[in-house]
C-alpha cells in the first residue's frame, strides 16, 4: 500500500476533493510511477554492489548499442567522476534504482567505482599548534 500523496495547489484553487470527483490523479500528472521504476531497475533479486552515496563512479567506455536509455545516460554523465548521490539527483531516480543500474554496469565493466577520499579523523597536532600560535599573534 502506498501512502497518500499531497498535491500542490495554486492560490485561489479549490482543494482536490472538491474540484474533482473522478477519483485519484492519473500517472500522467507528473507523479512518480513505481511500475516504471521496476522496469528500469529490473527484479533486483541478485546481489547489489556495495555502493555508498559518496562512492565515485567513472565510465570506462562509451554506451553500447544494447544499453538502456538510463544506462546510457549514466555512462554519459560519468565521463568525469561523480558520486552516486549526484547521479541519482541528475537522473531524477531514487538511489536504490541507480544502485541496481550501477551494479549491472559494474558487472559488465563499463564503469569503475572508486572509494571516496578519506580524511584523517584526528587533525595533526603540529598543524593545530601552528594555527593556535598564529591566532594568538593577531
Amino acid at each position: 500500500m502506498t501512502p497518500p500523496q499531497r498535491q500542490r495547489r495554486s492560490p485561489g484553487q479549490e482543494p482536490y476533493a472538491a474540484s474533482s470527483a473522478a477519483g485519484p490523479p492519473s500517472k500522467d500528472d507528473g507523479t512518480p510511477n513505481p511500475e516504471r521504476l521496476f522496469v528500469i531497475g529490473g527484479e533486483g533479486g541478485g546481489e547489489r554492489a556495495d555502493i555508498d552515496l559518496v562512492t565515485l563512479i567513472v565510465a570506462r567506455a562509451d554506451p553500447p548499442v544494447s544499453a538502456t536509455p538510463e544506462q546510457a545516460a549514466l555512462l554519459r554523465l560519468c565521463a568525469a567522476p561523480l558520486s552516486a548521490a549526484e547521479l541519482s539527483a541528475y537522473l531524477g531516480l531514487p538511489f536504490s534504482v541507480v544502485t541496481v543500474l550501477l551494479t549491472d554496469l559494474l558487472a559488465t565493466e563499463l564503469v569503475q567505482a572508486r572509494a571516496p577520499v578519506v580524511r584523517q579523523k584526528v587533525a595533526d597536532r603540529n598543524l593545530l599548534e601552528a594555527v593556535m600560535h598564529g591566532l594568538q599573534k593577531l
